[in-house]
């Protein structure tokens, strides 16, 4: 018995061997997936749109090469070709987050499949050693050993029987063969698109950090024109000025409707909080030395530094969005009206996280800094209107005033 014992993993693989040459058919199984291919493919169909963008927005700029007239049409269009590259960045990294679910998810799958086959092929093994322990070496002898017409239908009968549950058996252990196969397959490509998007994303990122000192560099060139620095720097202040109006018209229009509909038309009046995590002042409201011969001697706002490209901005009063919209002057920028003749701007983000009409609670996140339009670096530019007048946000001590900012740092330029 113990010498059947030690021989029967042999037999098991050569009748299982010998069965799988005569069942021939086999199902291609499908199985349910958290994470699929498909969510792979629409983020590369994605990442060609975007391909095509950038391209596009690459012959604009080959276009205007280095005129200085058209400085500021140039950084606009950097400014845009930086955000097709942010974008590209979280496609790429998208997709290595989906490419880590597929190999978790699938390597999950590919254990429960062999945990599978091993029980199919005991099963299998099973059966073959009750054949083998009731004689039954083949199907043949036991046709043959009916006695009648009558007999062999009968036995027919149960060998079809039996040869369908023996081919079921057969049938699933080598569908579980081809699906491991298949996962094996997946899994290791899978591990190589993952190692290559992880290669785009740092290259990637460095094209980022390049084209954001071309676009920095931009503007540091109007310097070497002082004429023609003065006229751009003209039109830039007026158009700010022209943008400042529009939005406190915006503000007033929506205070009217907001008292015509009996609502409320105040927001936390008197209270701001830092709309950034930084407290560096690098410029305050009013005059001062033109930033590198290229920024306005009579600033409108204040600049807070120390900010990079990363990092948020928020709602320093609870509010509603009146604009939300990019200019040559103030890059990507936000206003939000807090009430009657009272707003917060917000300039120069990377990008914008809220739209116009949406009302934010103070501390929400509105958008991100950055040096989108007049700007040579990272910062943000930061407006509070009362009353219809801009004014100092910040509290100097000599003359306190209730809800200002508190606690920050001026740079030696400031």
């Amino acid at each position: 018995m113990k010498r059947q014992d030690r021989r029967f993993p042999a037999l098991c693989r050569a009748v299982f061997a010998a069965v799988l040459v005569l069942v021939l058919t086999g199902a291609n199984l499908v199985p349910a997936a958290a994470v699929t291919w498909a969510d792979v493919n629409d983020l590369k169909n994605e990442a060609n749109s975007l391909d095509a963008e950038k391209k596009e927005l690459q012959d604009k700029l080959d276009a205007l090469a280095d005129d200085k007239s058209e400085a500021m049409a140039r950084k606009q269009l950097l400014d845009q070709q930086i955000a097709n590259t942010e974008a590209q960045i979280a496609n790429v990294q998208a997709q290595i987050n989906q490419y880590a679910a597929l190999i978790t998810q699938t390597e999950q799958e590919l254990t429960e499949a062999q945990e599978q086959e091993e029980a199919q092929y005991e099963l299998f093994c099973s059966r073959v050693r009750e054949m083998e322990k009731q004689g039954e070496v083949s199907y043949w002898a036991v046709l043959f050993r009916a006695t009648s017409f009558t007999d062999l239908l009968g036995r027919l009968d149960a060998v079809n029987e039996v040869m369908k549950y023996d081919q079921g058996v057969i049938n699933d252990l080598k569908d579980l063969q081809a699906e491991i196969e298949e996962k094996k397959t997946t899994l290791e490509t899978s591990k190589t698109e993952s190692e290559s998007a992880k290669a785009e994303l740092v290259s990637k990122q460095s094209e980022l950090d390049t084209q954001r000192s071309q676009a920095n560099a931009v503007i540091q060139q109007l310097s070497a024109n002082e004429s023609e620095t003065e006229g751009t720097l003209a039109d830039l202040e007026a158009q700010q000025d022209a943008l400042w109006a529009e939005a406190q018209r915006l503000s007033d229009q929506l205070v009217a409707q907001q008292a015509a509909a009996g609502q409320s038309t105040e927001s936390n009046p008197g209270g701001y909080i830092w709309p950034v995590d930084s407290r560096y002042i690098t410029s305050t409201v009013g005059g001062r030395a033109s930033p590198g011969g290229i920024g306005s001697t009579n600033h409108k706002g204040t600049d807070i530094g120390r900010v990079g490209y990363t990092s948020p901005i928020y709602a320093s009063k609870a509010g509603t969005v009146i604009v939300s919209q990019y200019s040559s002057s103030y890059g990507n920028y936000v206003v939000i009206s807090h009430g009657s003749g009272n707003t917060t701007l917000y300039a120069h983000m990377s990008s914008r996280k809220v739209s116009v009409g949406q009302y934010v609670n103070q501390g929400d996140v509105i958008g991100i800094t950055g040096s989108t339009g007049n700007s040579t670096g990272p910062h943000l530019h930061f407006e509070v209107t009362e009353n219809g007048v801009r004014v100092n946000p910040l509290n100097d001590g000599a003359e306190p005033k209730m809800g200002y900012l508190t606690g920050y740092t001026l740079s030696k330029s400031a």
